[in-house]
């Protein structure tokens, strides 16, 4: 039991890292290329990583005690996780109405591509860790979190799709399609962290 939920918190730790360097790579490379599906996908990692840090408090509560309901700072991360989720909607919508109304373009998504490649390519590795290390410490929260970074790997495939498309075919306004899809994710996952501030997660619970 030691040895797993040291893993879980390694996984917790790795998470974090993870979405820092892809957050600071992302935002970079999507103003200097003027992208703003990538702007948006990079904004999104750091949000995350208020996230994957509030998860590794969880799982340092549930080491210690299984049975403890969700603490504070806990909640305070969903409740700042899902108000910056629901900013960082609002921030692309505006984003995109002043790229229509401009008649804006990226200079270029190859960036994107690559980017969404690895994301897509390291969260999957994540993912089926943490659900592998969950089963077998029948923890549910951990199980839930690892779900829920599938909603990384689906905005790396809007991000893939949306950078793909215009750099294969110059497709008009796919940049700003791919940036309604991180919009439309950016919701979802702000509703799902203030649910999830009102449920107290223990350990199998």
């Amino acid at each position: 039991m030691e040895k797993l939920f040291n893993r879980a918190i390694v996984l917790a730790i790795i998470t974090i890292v993870f979405n820092i360097a892809e957050g600071l790579v992302a935002t970079y490379f999507g103003l200097k290329d003027e992208t703003l599906t990538l702007f948006g996908f990079g904004m999104d990692s750091f949000i995350e990583t208020i996230s994957a840090v509030g998860v590794l408090q969880m799982v340092i509560r549930i080491k210690k005690l299984p049975d403890s309901s969700r603490g504070r700072l806990e909640t305070l991360a969903l409740r700042i996780t899902g108000w910056c989720f629901y900013a960082l909607a609002g921030v692309l919508t505006v984003s995109a109405i002043f790229n229509i109304i401009g008649g804006h373009k990226p200079e270029s998504t190859v960036s994107g591509v690559i980017i969404a490649i690895i994301s897509i390519l390291a969260m999957w590795a994540l993912i089926r860790a943490k659900i592998k290390t969950g089963t077998k410490l029948n923890c549910s929260p951990i199980i839930s979190d690892a779900r829920c970074n599938l909603v990384c790997v689906y905005m790396s495939l809007v991000l893939l799709m949306a950078s793909g498309l215009y750099w294969l075919f110059g497709i008009p306004y796919i940049d700003i399609l791919g940036a309604a899809g991180l919009v439309y994710f950016s919701i979802k996952e702000g509703r799902e962290a203030f649910e999830k501030a009102n449920v107290s997660f223990k350990m199998g619970g």
